[in-house]
């Protein structure tokens, strides 16, 4: 019974662990999204709202924002088919946070026996870090992501809108013309990788960085037997899912479904306040889930290049003293930066009370904050506080990576948002000649190349 428990309360734990981790960056990409297009159009951006005085930078407007859509009125139209309707937004939201659930953010957490007699366990307990472990992960998350779009499609539908139902329609169509691409993609690192599980896949890219599925997973000399072959196997895979990956997430150029200009907002033109939040919400969720698994497929995962898990826990100390000194710089110079941002024309044009004079200063106090902390953890690590204790290698090894997962998939999301800010709108004959006429006949192409490859791998390594 007590075993049973057990597994029970940790699955809770890594439910609710997949949950924040989508959710906590959510409303960060909102903010940044607001930033960089405002970097990129030359003006400052959010710096208005603020809480005592804090701004943060224009973080304060997420949480404005948020405020705003709760205490907003909830309009219901008469004209729509109401269970449909309210379902709608819901099933966008849902699929989203799903799919996560088969993505691992770090190979395993050991809690070792001394902490597991505490409940009565027997011997030291090994804890997958992923939620669901199945040896179908990717094929359940195309499953689940081709789920997602009846949201999509049940809210143009049941909106009883022209526009609305037009945007659904595009949302289907879209589709069903990149899904394909994106498995014929999949399937083409199935057969690099031998494995349809997530969690073996990210275990093979461990160490080199040429074991990662943008070169077609090589072998640990990183020899290729066709020429770098592998590399454009795995490039063109990476080409092509990553481009599904902007047509489903409905991100420009590929969000023909809401084609402001065209449909005033396309299928969710009927929905406000909370509704509307969710739909806006599960476009940020799917762009980090998108990222997450693009990581995982092409970019190691939760892999860091040349420093597999074992090595962490091995040199937890070394580790953590390298980190924690070799920040403190990094740190300082940020600090300094932010404080002579005072001098910019921008603050200077300010009138000298101006609340947003404050902004130079907390973050050159956060900059400084973080320098301090990262130098305790050099003394940490030069006194061996870290790997003398129980938890301390493996808590370290869960932080790196986690946090490279989490790097990763920031700057997927990243390079989505400058995407968006830089490329116009497809024309929608454009959207589907792309998919059809040319990605296509290129993905079965690539599963041709690949199928080739690993014949040759698996003979060369025979």
């Amino acid at each position: 019974m007590e075993s049973h428990w057990t597994e029970v309360i940790v699955a809770l734990i890594k439910c609710v662990f997949s949950l924040a981790f989508v959710m906590q960056i959510v409303p960060v990409l909102i903010w940044a999204e607001r930033k960089f297009s405002a970097y990129i159009q030359d003006r400052p951006g959010p710096n208005r709202a603020h809480i005592m005085g804090i701004r943060a930078g224009g973080l304060v407007h997420t949480l404005v924002d948020v405020v705003k859509l709760v205490v907003k009125e909830d309009i219901i139209p008469d004209h729509v088919e109401k269970k449909f309707w309210f379902a709608a937004p819901v099933i966008a939201m849902s699929c989203a946070l799903t799919t996560f659930t088969v993505v691992p953010w770090g190979d395993r957490f050991v809690v070792p026996a001394s902490i597991t007699a505490w409940w009565g366990g027997e011997g030291p307990l090994t804890v997958p870090l992923q939620v669901a472990t199945i040896n179908s992960g990717m094929l359940f998350i195309l499953a689940i992501g081709s789920l997602s779009v009846y949201g999509v499609m049940l809210a143009g539908w049941s909106s009883n809108n022209k526009f609305s139902l037009l945007g659904g329609l595009r949302a289907s169509a879209q589709m069903v013309s990149y899904e394909l691409a994106m498995g014929l993609s999949v399937a083409t690192m199935f057969m690099l990788y031998g494995t349809t599980e997530l969690d073996k896949v990210a275990a093979q890219q461990a160490g080199p960085i040429w074991n990662w599925g943008l070169f077609g997973v090589l072998d640990a000399d990183g020899f290729d037997p066709l020429l770098f072959v592998g590399w454009i196997v795995g490039g063109l895979a990476f080409i092509m899912f990553w481009t599904s990956v902007f047509a489903e997430t409905n991100r420009m150029p590929f969000d023909l479904p809401e084609g402001e200009a065209e449909l005033v907002a396309g299928y969710h033109v009927e929905y406000s306040s909370l509704r509307f939040a969710l739909f806006f919400m599960a476009e940020y969720a799917h762009m980090i889930v998108g990222s997450a698994v693009t990581a995982t497929l092409f970019f190691g995962g939760y892999n860091i290049p040349f420093l597999p898990g074992d090595s962490i826990r091995a040199h937890a100390d070394t580790i953590v003293t390298v980190l924690g000194f070799g920040a403190v710089p990094v740190f300082i110079a940020f600090a300094v930066i932010a404080w002579n941002r005072r001098k910019r024309p921008f603050y200077q044009a300010l009138a000298p009370d101006d609340i947003r004079h404050r902004e130079p200063r907390f973050f050159a106090a956060f900059w400084s904050v973080l320098a301090i902390a990262h130098l305790g953890l050099g003394v940490a690590g030069l006194t061996g506080a870290v790997g003398s204790t129980a938890l301390g290698p493996e808590l370290l090894a869960f932080i790196l990576q986690t946090s490279s997962l989490v790097i990763k998939v920031l700057i997927g999301t990243f390079f989505m948002i400058w995407v968006r800010w830089t490329i116009p709108r497809f024309r929608y004959d454009q959207l589907m000649n792309l998919g059809w006429r040319a990605m296509l006949p290129l993905a079965l192409g690539n599963v041709f190349l690949a199928g080739i490859w690993v014949i040759f791998r698996e003979a060369v390594q025979a």
